[in-house]
């Protein structure tokens, strides 16, 4: 078979591989849609994402979905030739964070193609992957492998409003304009948000977040004057979204969230110290939360995607054939461009 393989900064390959093995309650899944996510772009671009680095040759991908090719002798619920969208995180169900039900911390997790651990954990840009019965959620027939590749970052943005509580009646920001702050945005309207307004440093991603229902939207390329004074004019924004991953980014929701208001930070920030307005978190009582991938959302994500509950539709701008792999990384770094783009295998 063909893979992506990511040997360092800049440095993707179409290598041929053997077919990966399966266990018996593993599936051999035939690969049709990836899509590259903002962490795919860092070890793309930089080898590395965050503290995560590239220390041998990784396949990339945790955003995927395809149909079934061979099923193992302890399958159950799945046979050749159905459709699913694949969950990139196996948890192991027994370490402390496990048993209190928050899987995406699990100690011993093995989260398809990431860095974080070593050896590396290869993910789903391949023509074909092996993965464990339950990490898949079958569609039915209508559903565009491109969509279904959509529920993994979907899953992200369900978790960061689940993290922030009851989102009905709040006002919203969102920092960052990218596929997941879009999703995020998408997920608090369906969490009953009566406000959503969003930020960036470009117009493009801010015009399609208008187009998708955002409230209000601002251009922080020149300063974040006119977002503060939005703030100010409404006392505050109730919840804040940082989805960028920029350290100015979350300074200014600091600034804009409400005295009491919460701040869920989903971005993944540049590794090591971070300066962050700490004493305006003690003094306004802010309460600041982490959003890590997800939890036990991501058949909620599928079940949103087949029904339509949330259209994710308008943010698959590209689509590109596996052997320009590294132009669709390329592309998907063209923000001005792009929301998502996706590779077909």
């Amino acid at each position: 078979m063909h893979a992506c393989v990511l040997h360092a900064a800049r440095d993707l390959r179409i290598e041929t591989r053997d077919l990966p093995p399966s266990a018996p309650h593993e599936v051999r899944l035939r690969v049709r849609a990836g899509g590259i996510c903002g962490s795919d772009l860092h070890y793309f671009f930089h080898g590395r994402v965050g503290d995560f680095v590239i220390r041998e040759p990784l396949v990339p991908g945790h955003e995927f979905a395809g149909e079934v090719a061979e099923v193992g002798a302890a399958v159950q619920r799945l046979a050749p030739g159905m459709r699913v969208c694949v969950n990139p995180s196996r948890n192991c169900g027994a370490c402390p964070r496990c048993r209190e039900g928050r899987p995406n911390l699990c100690e011993r997790v093995f989260f398809m193609g990431s860095a974080s651990k070593f050896p590396h954990m290869h993910g789903g840009f391949a023509e074909f992957t092996t993965v464990a019965e339950g990490q898949c959620f079958p569609v039915s027939a209508d559903l565009p492998f491109a969509e279904m590749a959509m529920a993994e970052p979907l899953s992200v943005a369900l978790h960061a409003a689940h993290r922030a509580g009851n989102l009905m009646g709040q006002k919203v920001l969102v920092t960052g304009a990218g596929p997941i702050g879009q999703l995020v945005m998408l997920a608090a309207r369906r969490g009953g948000a009566a406000h959503l307004a969003i930020t960036d440093m470009i117009d493009p991603p801010l015009a399609a977040a208008r187009a998708m229902g955002a409230d209000a939207s601002f251009n922080v390329a020149e300063g974040t004057g006119a977002l503060q004074e939005a703030a100010a004019a409404i006392g505050g924004y109730d919840v804040v979204f940082e989805a960028s991953g920029a350290n100015a980014a979350l300074n200014a929701g600091l600034l804009a969230v409400r005295a009491g208001g919460i701040v869920v930070q989903v971005g993944s920030l540049p590794g090591g110290e971070t300066p962050v307005m700490a004493n305006r978190i003690m003094a306004r009582e802010i309460d600041l939360r982490g959003a890590f991938r997800f939890g036990e959302v991501f058949a909620d994500a599928v079940t949103c995607l087949e029904r339509r509950l949330i259209d994710i539709r308008p943010l698959l701008t590209a689509k590109f054939p596996m052997a320009q792999a590294s132009a669709a990384f390329d592309a998907a770094r063209d923000r001005a461009t792009n929301l998502k783009v996706v590779i077909e295998f």
